[in-house]
């Protein structure tokens, strides 16, 4: 099951990279505004709070994948303690998107799931 929760952990930094990159790169562009329903306007107005929380999920994303290669070493206490805070947070993060704006409910469920299923699966595996 280890196995299982740092490939999980993987998929979730890989979400949350894909997620640094419309936030802090692609805000402006005709694509993130697309995935986001800005308009230039609020795109230009908003691009330095996205600029940095596109930071923080590339930190939590960072956290997670630095988890799972921990695990992949055999280095269960190092790896499940950076799982947990970095798939935790992403899980939690996904919670208050679902809970503050019910029309975000795809995003909030493809920002959770991954993140999740790697703490079930941390879990079920009785370091």
């Amino acid at each position: 099951m280890l196995v299982v929760a740092a490939i999980l952990a993987l998929v979730a930094a890989a979400i949350h990279v894909y997620i640094f990159v419309l936030e802090s790169v692609w805000w402006t562009t005709p694509r993130g505004r697309a995935v986001f329903g800005t308009t230039e306007t609020q795109a230009v107005e908003t691009r330095q709070l996205a600029f940095n929380q596109g930071f923080y999920n590339l930190f939590l994303a960072v956290i997670a994948a630095a988890g799972a290669v921990a695990l992949f070493l055999d280095e269960s206490a190092v790896g499940a303690t950076l799982v947990i805070a970095g798939c935790g947070s992403m899980t939690l993060a996904g919670v208050v998107l679902l809970s503050s704006d019910r029309t975000k409910t795809r995003p909030a469920l493809i920002q959770l799931a991954a993140p999740l299923l790697s703490l079930v699966a941390l879990a079920g595996s009785a370091l």
